[in-house]
C-alpha cells in the first residue's frame, strides 16, 4: 500500500512538475538569458521591445475584458438556471445536453457560432429578406469587432455548460430540498430562496472552476483567432504569432509578454475576488432589508429560457456547419443551399488522415493515462485525507494558469531535450491538462459510493485488490466511461500545446481546423469543424449507452 502511495503523487508530480519547469522556462528568456539563441547575459531588453509594441495596451485589455466578462455571463447564465429550474423537467433536459456540448471543442463551438451571426449567416438567412427587407449581407463587423464581443458571446456559449456541470456535482452535497422548503415557508421566492440560502456554500464549491474559465477565457488563442479582433489581437494571440516567427529573436519578446499574460490573468482574478465580497456584501443588504420576490414568474422564465437558448443555438450551429459542409451554390440569403455536392467531404478528405490519425492517437493515449493516474490517486488517498486541499490545488494549477505562461518553457524544454515534435511529448502535454478535468469528473462520483458494498466483500473474504477489481470498477463503469469522455475531448480541442511541442510536425484535426480560419472557405472550414466534433461526440455517446449493454440485467447500475 506504501508503493501504491508513493505512486498515486506521480500523478501530482506529472502536472506539478512541468507547470513548474515551463513558467521557468519561460521567465529566462523573458530576461534575456537562453544560449541556445545566442542570450548570454540577464537583460531587460525583452521587456523594452514589448512595451515598445504598438498596440499592446489594448491587447491586454481586451484580453482582460474577455476574461472577466464571459465568466461573469456564464456563471450568471449557470446560477439562474439552476435557481430557477433545480429539480424541474427543464433541469433534466439540461443534463442530457450537457455531454454533447461539452463534447464540442472550442474551436468547432467558435466557427459554428461564427456560422449562425455572421453578416450572411443562418440567422439572418432565417429572417431575411421577410422580416428584415436585407437582400445583401450587411456591411457589418460581427466576427472580429474590435471590441471582442464575438469572442466574449463564443466563450459564453462553451463556458456556461462546463460551470453548469460543476454545480451539478456540487448540488448533492448541500440540503437543497431542505433549504428550499425553509425558504418557501418564510415567504420567500424561489430564485431568492435559492440566492440567500444556497448560493454562497454551493459558489465555494465551484469557485476554482469559475477561476479556471477567467484564467482560460483571457489567455484563449484557438477562438480568439476565430472570433477575436485582429488589430489589435488578444494578446495571447500575439505572443503565439511572435512564437512562431522566423526571426528567433521574438521569442524573447514573447516570453517577457508570456509573463505579462500572467500577470493580466492574476489581475483578472484578483478583480474577480474583489467583486466576489462586493457580490456577497449586496446579497446580504438584499437579505436583510427582507427582499423576497414572491413573484418571480418572469425573472424565472428568463432564468430558464436563456441558457436553453444558448445551448440550442450551438447545436443550430453545427447544424449551419453541416448545411454547408453539403452546400453547393448557396447564394444570400436563401436557407438553404440551391444545390447539394460532396466535394467538401471529398476535398477534405484527401488531407485529413494523417491529422484524424495524430488525434485519436494522443487523444486516447492522454485520456487512458489521465484516467489511471486518477483512479491509482483516488485508489489510494480519498479526498477526505489531510493532503486533499493541496492536492486539489496542485491538480487545478494548469487551468488556473494562462497557458501561454508555461507552455512556451515547455518548448524550449523539449527542444532542449530533442523530444519536440515527438508523440510521447506531445501526449505529455496534453495529459497535462487532461488529468485535472478527469480527476474532476471522477472525484464526486468515486466518493460517493457507499463504502457498505466493499465492506460486505471484505467481511464475506475478500482481499483488498479483488473488492477493488471486482467490486469498485464496476460500479464505477459510468463514472470512469464519463471521466474518460471527458478527457479525450479536452485532448482533441487542445491547440496552442499542440502547436508548439508538436513542433508543426504533428497536425491534428484542431490545428488543421484553426489554420484554415484565415482562407474564408466555408465548405472547408465547416468540414474540419465537424471531423473535429465527430470523435467526441461518437465517444461520449458510447459512454451514454454502454452502461445500459453492460448492467442490462442490473436495472439500478445502467442509469
Amino acid at each position: 500500500m506504501r508503493v501504491l502511495r508513493s505512486l498515486s503523487w506521480l500523478a501530482l508530480r506529472l502536472v506539478a512538475l512541468p507547470v513548474v519547469g515551463g513558467v521557468i522556462g519561460t521567465v529566462m528568456p523573458a530576461f534575456g538569458f537562453m544560449p541556445v539563441l545566442g542570450g548570454e547575459t540577464v537583460t531587460i531588453d525583452p521587456f523594452r521591445r514589448l512595451l515598445a509594441t504598438p498596440g499592446l495596451g489594448w491587447s491586454a485589455a481586451l484580453s482582460l475584458i474577455t476574461g472577466l466578462a464571459s465568466a461573469t455571463i456564464a456563471l450568471g447564465l449557470a446560477a439562474g438556471f439552476t435557481a430557477a429550474a433545480s429539480g424541474t423537467a427543464a433541469f433534466g433536459r439540461m443534463r442530457r445536453l450537457l455531454a454533447p456540448l461539452l463534447a464540442v471543442p472550442h474551436a468547432a463551438a467558435a466557427f459554428a457560432f461564427a456560422f449562425l451571426v455572421a453578416p450572411s449567416g443562418f440567422i439572418l438567412r432565417l429572417l431575411s429578406p421577410w422580416a428584415t427587407g436585407i437582400e445583401r449581407p450587411p456591411d457589418i463587423l460581427v466576427i472580429g469587432d474590435a471590441a471582442g464581443l464575438s469572442l466574449i458571446a463564443g466563450l459564453v456559449l462553451k463556458e456556461t455548460p462546463f460551470l453548469i456541470l460543476l454545480i451539478l456535482a456540487a448540488l448533492p452535497q448541500l440540503p437543497v430540498v431542505q433549504s428550499r422548503r425553509l425558504a418557501a415557508s418564510l415567504g420567500y421566492g424561489r430564485m431568492a430562496g435559492f440566492f440567500f440560502l444556497q448560493w454562497q456554500p454551493l459558489y465555494r464549491q465551484v469557485r476554482l472552476g469559475v477561476l479556471a474559465v477567467i484564467a482560460f477565457s483571457s489567455s484563449v488563442i484557438d477562438v480568439a483567432l476565430i472570433l477575436g479582433p485582429n488589430l489589435p489581437a488578444p494578446l495571447a494571440v500575439r505572443l503565439a504569432q511572435w512564437m512562431a516567427d522566423p526571426d528567433l529573436s521574438l521569442r524573447f519578446v514573447a516570453s517577457a509578454g508570456a509573463l505579462l499574460q500572467l500577470g493580466v490573468t492574476l489581475g483578472a482574478i484578483l478583480l474577480w475576488l474583489g467583486l466576489e465580497r462586493v457580490a456577497a456584501a449586496l446579497l446580504s443588504l438584499l437579505r436583510d432589508r427582507g427582499m423576497r420576490l414572491r413573484r418571480d414568474g418572469l425573472f424565472r422564465l428568463l432564468a430558464v429560457a436563456l441558457p436553453l437558448g444558448a445551448a440550442f443555438l450551438l447545436i443550430g450551429g453545427i447544424l449551419a456547419l453541416f448545411l454547408w459542409s453539403l452546400a453547393g451554390f448557396w447564394p444570400f440569403p436563401d436557407v438553404l443551399p440551391g444545390d447539394w455536392t460532396l466535394r467538401s467531404w471529398r476535398q477534405s478528405w484527401k488531407g485529413i488522415t494523417d491529422p484524424a490519425l495524430t488525434t485519436l492517437y494522443v487523444a486516447f493515449a492522454s485520456a487512458a493515462l489521465g484516467l489511471a493516474l486518477a483512479v491509482l490517486r483516488l485508489a489510494t488517498r480519498p479526498s477526505r485525507a489531510p493532503a486533499g486541499k493541496l492536492a486539489r490545488a496542485i491538480l487545478w494549477l494548469p487551468l488556473l494558469l494562462p497557458q501561454v505562461g508555461f507552455l512556451f518553457g515547455l518548448q524550449f524544454l523539449a527542444i532542449r531535450t530533442g523530444t519536440d515534435g515527438s508523440y510521447f511529448a506531445l501526449t505529455f502535454a496534453h495529459l497535462i491538462f487532461v488529468l485535472p478535468y478527469v480527476m474532476i469528473a471522477m472525484q464526486d462520483a468515486w466518493a460517493a459510493m457507499d463504502p457498505r458494498y466493499e465492506q460486505v466483500a471484505v467481511a464475506l473474504g475478500r482481499s483488498p485488490l479483488a473488492v477493488f477489481i471486482r467490486i469498485r470498477m464496476p460500479m464505477m463503469a459510468n463514472a470512469l466511461l464519463g471521466a474518460f469522455a471527458i478527457g479525450f475531448a479536452v485532448s482533441v480541442g487542445q491547440y496552442l500545446s499542440t502547436v508548439l511541442i508538436g513542433g508543426g510536425r504533428l497536425p491534428t484535426l484542431t490545428t488543421e481546423a484553426v489554420a484554415l480560419a484565415a482562407g474564408g472557405n466555408r465548405r472547408i472550414i465547416s468540414t474540419y469543424a465537424l471531423f473535429q466534433s465527430a470523435p467526441p461526440l461518437i465517444l461520449f455517446a458510447i459512454a451514454a449507452m454502454l452502461p445500459a449493454l453492460l448492467w442490462r440485467n442490473r436495472r439500478a447500475m445502467a442509469g
